[in-house]
C-alpha cells in the first residue's frame, strides 16, 4: 500500500493511526487525513470503498491528463491541482487530487516529487488551526502547491534577463534561440493550467460547498490571489520571450543589412578600376592616351582618386 501517512486528528491533535479495516471516524471534533503517492487501482479502490468515494472521481484521480477542476459528489468534494517543478530547462507537471468531506481528506499524488510530510509536521504544531478540519488541510496543501509555482518562474525570469542582454548585444545564437522557443511553449502549457486553477480556488473562496466552512473563505481568497499572481508572471514572461525573439531578429536583420551595405560599397569602389581597366584593355590603336608618356600614371591617379573619394563617401555614410 502506497500510504505515506494516515492519521486521525481529534481537536487538532494527532489521535491515532488509521486502520483501513476499521470504521471511519465520525466524532464531531475528529477527522482523518490520508496521503497516497501513486497508488495502484486496487489500493485506491480500497480507500474509495472505505470513504464511499464516487467511481468517476476515483478514476479521474489516477489519470495525469486533464486540467485542474473542482466537482461536487453529494457531500464530498473532488479537486485536481497541478504541481510544477523545473529541471534542466524543462517544466515538469505533476498532479495532486483531493477527496474532501467533513470528517476526512484524502490526497493522491501522481508524478510529484514534493511530498507533504514537512507540511503535515508544521501544521500539526498549531492544534487550533488544524482543529478547523479537513478544509484547513485542503487550504494548506493547495497553498504549498501554488507556492511551488514561483521558484521555477523566478529561475525562468533569471534566464530571461540573460536572453535580453544577449539579444541586444548581438542577437541570440542557435542554441539559445531553440531554448527561448522551448520556454515559450512550456510557459503556454503552464498558463493553460493556471487559468482553471484560479477558477478552482475562486470557487472555494466564494461558493457554498460541502465541507468548506465560511471561516475558511478568506484563506482560499489568499490562495486565489497567489494563483492570479503566478498566472500574471507567466503571461508577462511569455510576452518578454516574444520581445526577446523580435529584438534578436531585428538585431540580426540590422547586422545583415550592414554586411549588405559593406558589400555594395566595396563593389562600387572596385567597379571604378574595373571599368577603367576594361576600357583601356580594348584593342584599339586610335586611343590618344595610349601614346602619351603620362597616360599610364594619369590613369592610375584617376583610379586612386575616384576610389578614395568613394571610400570616404561610404565611410561618412557609415557603410564602411
Amino acid at each position: 500500500m502506497t500510504i505515506i501517512a494516515a492519521y486521525s486528528y481529534l481537536d487538532g491533535r494527532r489521535h491515532r493511526e488509521i486502520n483501513l479495516a476499521s470504521p471511519v471516524s465520525d466524532g464531531p471534533d475528529e477527522f482523518e487525513w490520508i496521503g497516497l503517492f501513486e497508488p495502484t487501482a486496487e489500493e485506491l479502490q480500497t480507500v474509495a470503498e472505505r470513504y464511499g468515494l464516487h467511481a468517476l472521481a476515483v478514476e479521474d484521480a489516477r489519470s495525469l491528463a486533464g486540467l485542474p477542476k473542482l466537482e461536487v459528489y453529494g457531500r464530498h468534494l473532488f479537486l485536481k491541482a497541478r504541481t510544477v517543478t523545473l529541471a534542466e530547462n524543462q517544466i515538469n507537471f505533476g498532479l495532486t487530487s483531493f477527496f474532501v468531506a467533513e470528517n476526512f481528506i484524502v490526497t493522491v499524488r501522481l508524478g510529484s516529487s514534493e511530498g507533504h510530510a514537512l507540511l503535515r509536521e508544521r501544521i500539526e504544531e498549531d492544534a487550533a488551526l488544524l482543529a478547523q478540519g479537513p478544509d484547513y488541510v485542503l487550504h494548506a496543501v493547495l497553498d504549498l502547491i501554488i507556492d511551488g509555482y514561483f521558484p521555477p518562474l523566478d529561475r525562468i525570469g533569471e534566464k530571461l534577463d540573460h536572453f535580453e542582454e544577449e539579444a541586444v548585444d548581438g542577437g541570440l545564437d542557435r542554441d539559445h534561440t531553440k531554448e527561448v522557443f522551448s520556454l515559450r511553449r512550456q510557459l503556454l502549457r503552464l498558463q493553460r493550467q493556471l487559468v482553471p486553477m484560479e477558477e478552482v480556488c475562486a470557487k472555494l473562496a466564494h461558493l457554498d460547498l460541502p465541507a468548506i466552512g465560511q471561516d475558511m473563505r478568506p484563506y482560499f481568497r489568499d490562495v486565489t490571489d497567489h494563483v492570479r499572481r503566478a498566472e500574471t508572471m507567466t503571461r508577462l514572461q511569455r510576452e518578454v520571450l516574444a520581445s526577446v525573439m523580435e529584438t534578436s531578429a531585428l538585431i540580426e536583420q540590422q547586422n545583415q543589412n550592414a554586411i549588405t551595405r559593406q558589400l555594395a560599397a566595396w563593389a562600387a569602389i572596385l567597379a571604378v578600376p574595373t571599368a577603367i581597366a576594361g576600357i583601356y584593355g580594348m584593342n584599339f590603336e586610335s586611343m590618344p592616351e595610349l601614346k602619351s608618356p603620362w597616360g599610364y600614371p594619369a590613369i592610375l591617379l584617376l583610379i586612386f582618386m575616384v576610389s578614395t573619394g568613394l571610400w570616404l563617401r561610404f565611410r561618412r555614410l557609415g557603410w564602411l
